[in-house]
């Protein structure tokens, strides 16, 4: 990829990076809050897992509002995190 000429070439990258710092850092929210969700039903304890996963409800709410992913991608990400803590799963 060529360098930037004009000015506002060289502010549309400046802006990307910074819009890349936050888009990663909703990502990885998300990410680690589906994780610790997976972990804590794994260790037996299901009522934190349920609480966990009201927080990462939110993350990934957020996550697709703010454009990290689809808003289809975060309804299937919410359904298996949901079927995954079920007490029958």
């Amino acid at each position: 990829m060529g360098m930037a000429i004009t000015a506002s070439a060289k502010k549309e990258i400046r802006a990307s990076a910074r819009r890349r710092v936050f888009n990663l850092r909703r990502f990885r929210t998300m990410r680690s809050m589906i994780k610790s969700v997976r972990t804590l039903h794994r260790e037996g304890d299901a009522v934190k897992a349920r609480t966990e996963y009201r927080a990462a409800q939110r993350a990934i709410d957020k996550a697709a509002k703010r454009g990290v992913i689809t808003k289809r991608t975060a309804s299937r990400r919410k359904s298996v995190l949901s079927r995954a803590i079920k007490p029958n799963a």
